[in-house]
C-alpha cells in the first residue's frame, strides 16, 4: 500500500493508465464489430438506391420504351474459385426501357462441388440507379458440381429517366460487370443444384 502522497499519486496514475488502455481496447473492438455489421446494411443500401454503381432489382420492365438506344457491354470475372465464367455476348444494343436478355456460361473446373455468389455493378457508376434486373443468377448463391457447365440468364433494362438525367444522358453505352466469389460458409452436397438449367452438350 502507498505510504506517502507521492506513492498514492503514482498508484492513481498507474490505475488511470490501465483504465485508459482498457477503455481504448473496448472502443477498438466496438468499432471493428460495427464495421462488420455495417457490411450487409451497406450492400442493401447500394442495391436499393443504385449507389456506387450497384445494379437494382425490379419486379418488371417499365411500360415506356424510348426510341433512343443504348449499348450494354458485359464483363465476367472470378476470384478464388476454379471456375470458368464468360458472357455469351460481348454487348447488346437495345432501346431504353425495353427488356434485354443476356446469357453467361459457368463451368466448375475443380474436383469438388463449390458455391459462389456473384457481385455486380455498372460502369459508369451514375448509371447504377437506372440499370435494373428482373432475373439474375446473382440474386442467390450458386452451387456447381465438379465439371458441371451452367448457362445463366439475366433479364435487365435501363429506365427511361436515364435519357434525361444530366449525369447520364451523354452516355451511349454502359458496362454490366460480374465477379464470382466463394461462399465460405456453404457446405455443398451432391443434391445441391444451381438456379439454372445445365447447358446442353
Amino acid at each position: 500500500m502507498p505510504t506517502t502522497d507521492e506513492d498514492a499519486a503514482a498508484d492513481r496514475r498507474k490505475r488511470g493508465r490501465r483504465l485508459t488502455a482498457w477503455v481504448a481496447g473496448l472502443s477498438v473492438m466496438a468499432m471493428i464489430g460495427a464495421a462488420y455489421a455495417a457490411v450487409p446494411f451497406y450492400r442493401a443500401f447500394c442495391q436499393a438506391t443504385g449507389y456506387d454503381g450497384t445494379v437494382r432489382r425490379a419486379e418488371r420492365a417499365p411500360k415506356t420504351v424510348l426510341d433512343r438506344k443504348i449499348t450494354v457491354r458485359f464483363d465476367a470475372n472470378v476470384r478464388g474459385l476454379p471456375w470458368s465464367f464468360t458472357p455469351e455476348q460481348v454487348s447488346q444494343t437495345l432501346r431504353i426501357g425495353a427488356a434485354g436478355l443476356a446469357f453467361f456460361d459457368v463451368t466448375n473446373t475443380g474436383s469438388t462441388p463449390l458455391t459462389g455468389r456473384a457481385a455486380y455493378n455498372v460502369v459508369p457508376e451514375s448509371a447504377g440507379p437506372y440499370f435494373l434486373k428482373t432475373q439474375c443468377f446473382c440474386f442467390d448463391d450458386q452451387t456447381i458440381q465438379p465439371g458441371q457447365h451452367m448457362r445463366f440468364p439475366v433479364i435487365y433494362f435501363v429506365e427511361p429517366a436515364f435519357a434525361t438525367d444530366p449525369e447520364t444522358k451523354p452516355f451511349q453505352e454502359v458496362t454490366l460487370s460480374y465477379t464470382f466469389f466463394p461462399v465460405k460458409a456453404a457446405i455443398p452436397t451432391k443434391t445441391d443444384k444451381a438456379v439454372a438449367a445445365p447447358a446442353a452438350g
